[in-house]
C-alpha cells in the first residue's frame, strides 16, 4: 500500500446491519440506534487494511468508503 487508509460511513445509507462492527470491531463503533460510524477519526491502523476492505465489501447498503490518502 502506498498511502494510509481512512474509512468513512455514509450515515444516510447505513441501516444498522452492523456487519462492519462484527468483522472489524477495531474500526467501527455503533450509535444508540445500532448504526455504524468510523472509530475515532477514521484512520485505519497499520495491519488492519484488509479488515477495512472486508467491511466495505460486506456492507449490504454500500455505506462504507475506504479512502487511500
Amino acid at each position: 500500500m502506498s498511502g494510509k487508509l481512512k474509512i468513512h460511513v455514509d450515515q444516510g445509507k447505513c441501516q444498522g446491519h452492523a456487519r462492519c462492527k462484527a468483522l472489524a470491531p477495531e474500526l467501527f463503533d455503533l450509535d444508540e440506534y445500532g448504526n455504524a460510524h468510523e472509530h475515532g477519526d477514521g484512520q485505519v491502523p497499520e495491519g488492519l487494511e484488509d479488515k477495512a476492505y472486508l467491511a466495505q465489501t460486506n456492507c449490504p447498503e454500500f455505506a462504507i468508503e475506504v479512502i487511500e490518502e
